[in-house]
């Protein structure tokens, strides 16, 4: 899956349709500037949007990630490999996410004995801003943790 090839291929059908980068968004109720993006290769459409996109280019979905329109006997072949890498970029994600949450958790753990060595020491010290800091990173860590493991569900 590569976004220079989806975005040349989008490119491309969006042509073939007669419709500029400007019409296209108006049709998916997204800016011109959005289209510009996926044509360049600097992102790929949404996954909220692919349907009404593909609908109107004319394509699949499988096609579309392949940035390419795929033959009848390759398209189960296709889309497997579609299916491997969506999966193999989740998981990159993923793994990059839990990167960022150790980096928060270690520096959450260093500033906590420096904040409390601070008030230690310089009890009357009120400039610091350490405090604001940790309960900020404590926050989001909560957050992000809650809102990984607990499903809220309204009655």
């Amino acid at each position: 899956m590569n976004q220079n090839e989806i975005g040349k291929f989008i490119a491309s059908c969006r042509k073939e349709k007669g419709l500029t980068q400007m019409q296209l968004a108006e049709q998916l109720n997204i800016t011109n500037r959005a289209v510009s993006k996926w044509e360049t290769g600097k992102s790929i459409p949404d996954v909220s949007i692919m349907m009404e996109l593909c609908d109107i280019l004319g394509i699949t979905v499988n096609e579309l990630l392949s940035g390419e329109r795929i033959a009848m006997e390759d398209y189960k072949a296709k889309a497997e490999e579609n299916m491997l890498l969506l999966q193999e970029k989740k998981a990159k994600a993923e793994k990059d996410f839990r990167r960022v949450e150790k980096i928060w958790l270690i520096v959450a753990v260093l500033l906590t004995p420096i904040h409390f060595a601070i008030n230690y020491y310089f009890p009357n010290n009120n400039g610091t801003g350490i405090g604001l800091v940790i309960l900020f990173i404590g926050l989001i860590m909560y957050t992000v943790y809650f809102g990984q493991h607990y499903e809220i569900r309204l009655k």
